[in-house]
């Protein structure tokens, strides 16, 4: 789903770089937010047809970021974060992330994944059925 639009939430200014690079090249809109406050506005007021998540921001827990916009956001969540033991994996999945990748990350998994969670929304959670021979 080319032209799409997605909400990048990350404290690191160099992955926020590499990510709205990866996203503008691939086709996608891209938005930028620092901290968690400014992303959950973003979120409410552009209604982005996906977000990715990192864990660790500077004014609050993640996971309650998580928790907080499952409340009200139905479309896509990728959990991108430095935590990778499988509590957290769990945890992010648990409460409501639809995909989760561990940093460091390969630019081209992260655009599969993002393909895929898009088309997933697309298709109301349904995979697409193939034809058969």
């Amino acid at each position: 789903m080319k032209n799409a639009c997605i909400l990048v939430i990350e404290d690191e200014a160099a992955i926020r770089k590499l990510l709205f690079i990866t996203l503008q090249s691939s086709g996608y809109n891209c938005l930028l937010a620092a901290t968690g406050s400014e992303g959950k506005i973003m979120a409410a007021a552009q209604q982005p047809d996906l977000v990715l998540l990192d864990l660790g921001l500077p004014d609050g827990d993640g996971q309650a970021m998580l928790r907080g916009l499952r409340e009200w956001y139905t479309k896509p969540v990728i959990v991108v974060s430095a935590r990778s033991s499988e509590h957290d994996i769990v945890t992010a999945l648990d409460n409501g992330a639809n995909d989760y990748l561990v940093k460091p990350f390969r630019t081209g998994e992260l655009l599969a994944r993002i393909r895929s969670a898009l088309r997933q929304a697309v298709n109301g959670g349904q995979k697409t059925a193939r034809p058969s021979n």
